[in-house]
């Protein structure tokens, strides 16, 4: 390799990637076709999980050299989870399940926070530069294309720190709506993983559900929303390019959680221009099994309905009362054990679609399913008030980072 690298893409795993080749005595530089990085995004939170490793996160960043003081996040050890039937258990555990992070341009987000190590470390970043992926050692991009979508909205309440999740799928067709409160700013948002038409009728509606069930006195600032591309390419090195985060599919197929996913993944590659192993390899047993298994999830959770996620639910709730410890349920899902191995066949004819992409790659990607005839119900009076009250503050500025067409 070269003393000179080149990255494209200015988001959670190019920096991750630039950092580290940077710290070993690299020239690296990172190409950007937005203004900054965290520009995709809106000031959102999402959240990082702490479930697919034994290992917490956190100490994994700061055994790489991130320090992840840098950016403000708050772990959660419980949650209200919400059964498509209204009832809400809790599932915790003694240690963190999940941090929430906020993403954007402002100064105290975790995209700004890596920017600014990347550059303290040397990394030449380059915004506003459209480059080639071919002119690249690594590829870290984001979603071409939609396999789902989320619309949210981001308002201030007086209620406490919370997270709440939702499985209901009249709400989020095929997925989940989420409620995150962080002093006092908080975010509604609901998961679309079927394409709707008029889908910001989704959003009211879901809206309208925790306005009924928190006491959130509720004032709108914005709307958010993006989409996720969800595929698995037959190779993660192509032409000498490392592919990374998004670029290389590497996204958790059933509840849309990446950031691991994307900073591990950079990090890998650039241990591997460095020699320390082979990239292909140690993706292939690091982090593939666990996207094949998040996308078996999918494909159960895609058939299911209601009926299902109460299933899930309960299950989830037993099984924490068995074992002492809600964490245990979801390092459950994402083991790749013999029944989840004899799945995946099934699940990459039954939802995956091949697909041949102009750099020579080819990829098995889940195309955006179509609606169903469940998905057709009339808004009620809740959601029209929600519709109209968005309205208004709109009227008065409130800003959105997106359009319906868009995603």
């Amino acid at each position: 390799m070269s003393a000179e690298v080149h990255i494209l893409g200015a988001g959670l795993s190019g920096l991750s990637s630039a950092t580290i080749l940077a710290k070993a005595g690299k020239d690296v530089h990172v190409h950007e076709i937005r203004s900054d990085s965290g520009a995709r995004f809106d000031g959102d939170f999402q959240g990082i999980e702490n479930w697919t490793s034994e290992v917490d996160f956190f100490e994994e960043l700061a055994d790489w050299g991130f320090d992840a003081t840098e950016f403000k996040s708050d772990s959660f050890g419980i949650i209200d989870l919400i059964h498509p039937d209204d009832v809400v258990t809790n599932p915790k555990t003694e240690g963190v399940a999940f941090r929430v992070v906020e993403r954007g341009t402002a100064e105290h987000t975790i995209d700004q926070a890596f920017k600014r190590m990347a550059l303290e470390s040397g990394v030449k970043i380059h915004y506003g530069v459209k480059k080639s992926p071919e002119e690249c050692d690594i590829v870290a991009a984001g979603p071409r294309e939609s396999s789902a979508v989320a619309y949210g909205e981001i308002f201030h309440t007086r209620h406490r720190n919370l997270v709440a999740f939702q499985l209901n799928d009249k709400l989020a067709p095929g997925a989940y709506s989420y409620l995150i409160i962080i002093d006092g700013i908080g975010l509604i948002c609901t998961c679309l993983w079927r394409k709707q038409r008029n889908s910001g009728r989704y959003l009211d509606e879901t809206i309208a559900w925790y306005e009924r069930n928190y006491d959130l006195d509720r004032v709108p600032i914005k709307r958010v929303g993006g989409k996720g591309d969800f595929g698995i390419p037959t190779k993660y090195v192509h032409e000498e390019r490392l592919y990374v985060g998004e670029a290389g599919g590497l996204q958790d197929f059933m509840w849309g959680f990446g950031m691991r996913y994307a900073i591990t993944s950079g990090v890998l590659a650039a241990k591997s221009l460095l020699g320390e192993f082979d990239y292909e390899k140690e993706v292939r047993r690091r982090l593939v099994p666990l996207v094949k298994a998040s996308a078996i999830n999918r494909f159960l959770m895609n058939r299911v309905g209601n009926r299902g996620f109460k299933m899930v639910a309960n299950q989830w709730m037993r099984d924490q009362k068995r074992s002492g410890d809600g964490l245990n349920f979801m390092r459950w899902l994402y083991k790749p054990g013999l029944f989840r191995r004899a799945l995946w066949p099934i699940v990459k004819i039954g939802m995956l679609r091949r697909k041949d992409l102009s750099d020579g790659r080819v990829v098995h990607r889940m195309p955006f399913r179509k609606s169903l005839k469940r998905d057709s119900w009339e808004r009620s009076i809740e959601a029209e008030r929600v519709r109209e009250q968005w309205k208004s503050t709109r009227s008065k500025g409130g800003a959105v980072s997106f359009k319906e067409s868009d995603v």
